[in-house]
């Protein structure tokens, strides 16, 4: 990541109980055949009435059953399993990350008792690249084997687990549909990084400049995870979106909320205690949308000294509290 600093179409409804029937008319000639099923219409129809039912239930109960925020804190460690460079989760070996994660997670837990933990793998899946690659998109996805590994990493430990998307010169509506099969595991959500987001800037490099994500971006995510939370009757989808910088969101305001689906407005960036908390409040506080999240570096947030990394009591003193709490 880079430094805090710097750088619905309406369709009509066909009447209940309707069905076509093939036969004859009164005067004996062959009645027309049916209008072929717009599927596409039928399937957007479900869609809405799943969407109102879950506005209902909100409603009564507060959340979806199974949503883990608002009851929970969810405590990630971020990386790439096959990666040294990109954060904790792939920087030490397994067991001793682990152990590490537990550490962690206790004391959170002593920070703030009225609030249970859960843990979390965050994986950065499709991964911006230094090169355009044979298609030019500035882009890489882990293998499948490696996306199953990291599953079965999560499921072992009792973690959920994101799956992070850098599209780089690519789009989210060419690269969630590859994530589809693993988002149907109840145990894996979903993040998309803006900063390395640069379809609308041609030529330039990930890490030249940093991208950006408009609100219709976020609404298209949030309605890939939601259809495939109904169609597989799934408890409701955490998104994180990672921010440290205003234009990374564009029309925050236009942004959908989805009982279906928990958006967490992440603080991505680096830096000492301050600046941080001047960031949370600037982007984050001041542009809301559902829930926020707060990201720790274990490499560059202490340096250099006296700064320090950021105490559990520190940032549960910050207004809202951050319910997703992310290291690096």
């Amino acid at each position: 990541m880079l430094a805090v600093a710097g750088l619905s179409a309406c369709s009509t409804r066909p009447a209940e109980g309707e069905t076509a029937a093939a036969g004859t008319t009164a005067a004996g000639d062959s009645a027309a055949p049916p209008a072929p099923t717009d599927t596409i219409k039928l399937k957007a129809l479900a869609m809405r009435r799943d969407s109102l039912r879950a506005d209902s239930i909100v409603r009564k109960s507060g959340a979806l059953p199974g949503a883990i925020l608002p009851g929970h804190r969810i405590i990630a460690f971020y990386g790439n399993i096959r990666s040294k460079g990109m954060g904790i989760l792939g920087r030490e070996p397994k067991e001793q990350m682990f152990r590490k994660l537990e550490k962690v997670l206790a004391e959170w837990q002593a920070a703030d008792p009225s609030r249970p933990v859960q843990a979390a793998l965050h994986n950065v899946t499709i991964t911006a690249q230094g090169t355009p690659g044979k298609d030019g998109k500035w882009r890489l996805m882990n293998s499948k084997a490696t996306i199953e590994e990291v599953i079965s990493w999560a499921k072992e430990h009792k973690c959920i687990l994101f799956l992070d998307v850098q599209v780089g010169h690519s789009t989210l509506k060419a690269e969630l549909p590859k994530l589809e099969q693993y988002l149907k595991d109840p145990i894996v959500h979903l993040g998309i990084d803006p900063e390395f987001s640069l379809a609308t800037m041609p030529g330039v490099r990930p890490n030249q400049r940093i991208g950006t994500f408009d609100a219709a971006d976020v609404n298209y995510a949030v309605q890939f995870l939601a259809r495939i939370v109904s169609e597989n009757k799934l408890p409701p989808k955490v998104l994180t979106v990672h921010r440290f910088t205003r234009k990374m969101i564009t029309n925050y305001k236009n942004i959908k909320l989805d009982p279906r689906v928990q958006i967490v407005m992440h603080m991505d960036g680096h830096g000492e205690p301050t600046l941080k908390k001047d960031s949370y409040h600037a982007y984050i506080v001041k542009e809301p949308v559902q829930y926020t999240g707060f990201k720790l570096f274990y490499e560059y947030d202490a340096r250099p000294a006296p700064y320090h990394i950021m105490t559990p009591k520190e940032v549960i003193a910050l207004v809202p509290a951050p319910l997703y709490i992310q290291y690096q």
